[in-house]
């Protein structure tokens, strides 16, 4: 792919890969259905206390009514699914521990998402997050920020591997190759919009080939956002299998998300050789 073609993809990506949130709200309302998340999950640890059931109506009508005032103003009904799954997959020990490895990737005005696959430092990314770009910021959930260094780039493939100094960093595993099924569920962990660490799932839609590109994709049924560029797609056995990197609007499947397999990065990263 040319420098030209890749502007040009690049371009294509950017503007398919959002949709317009009040990013004010979104963020109040992913905090508000995160703690609800937690008090639920607390409250199920402990012994049940009668509760009256007028007491229950009252709350659940004085909800509804603030959903209604609030949903035409700023929300479509994915994006309020999208909001909800976030929240409760975040109590989940095993999407937790994914978390830790997912990092924000800054360059210059562009910021998506990475994940680090070794304990040194060693970070996959989309090419088009970082470009041309000299200087790369990385932020771990616990370990914070670190500068990163470029060390491979494959725009036909739309993948990057980023350097950073540090050990002990957690990591994710990536499986050997992209297995999968029709319709097999998967995880994917993100930094949409202006959130950090959104974890989010749907299911696997098959392969497709695009237009300036020689390898298939695979696509993915889900709510893939601006900023989950990079977002590692990890399957029912905790390994990841691709990258995300674009939406695209498919005749079949409506608006889905698209993953580069990990099976290319296998083929082109020297060390995998």
């Amino acid at each position: 792919m040319t420098k030209s073609d890749n502007h040009q993809h690049r371009d294509i990506i950017d503007e398919d890969l959002y949709e317009e949130i009040d990013e004010e709200e979104m963020i109040e309302l992913v905090e508000t259905e995160r703690q609800k998340a937690l008090q639920q999950q607390d409250e199920e640890e402990k012994p049940k206390r009668p509760f009256p059931k007028w007491a229950f109506w009252l709350i659940a009508i004085a909800m509804f009514i603030n959903v209604v005032a609030i949903l035409p103003q700023t929300f479509s009904i994915p994006a309020i699914d999208f909001l909800v799954t976030s929240a409760k997959l975040s109590t989940d020990d095993a999407i937790k521990e994914y978390r830790q490895s997912v990092v924000v990737v800054e360059a210059g005005n562009s910021k998506g998402t990475g994940f680090s696959i070794a304990s040194d430092g060693l970070i996959i990314t989309n090419h088009h997050v970082i470009d041309d770009e000299t200087r790369i910021m990385v932020a771990f959930q616990e370990e914070g920020l670190f500068a990163a260094d470029v060390i491979e780039s494959y725009p036909d493939i739309d993948l990057a591997v980023l350097k950073v100094e540090g050990n002990g960093l957690p990591s994710l595993t990536l499986a050997d190759k992209t297995d999968f099924e029709m319709k097999d569920h998967i995880y994917f962990i993100g930094n949409p919009l202006k959130f950090q660490g959104i974890a989010n799932e749907g299911e696997i839609a098959g392969y497709t080939k695009l237009e300036n590109w020689e390898k298939e994709v695979f696509m993915l049924e889900a709510p893939v956002y601006r900023g989950n560029s990079g977002s590692p797609v990890i399957n029912q056995n905790g390994k990841v299998i691709g990258v995300i990197f674009a939406t695209l609007n498919h005749d079949e499947h409506g608006k889905v998300g698209l993953a580069v397999p990990i099976d290319y990065f296998h083929a082109a990263y020297p060390s995998e050789k």
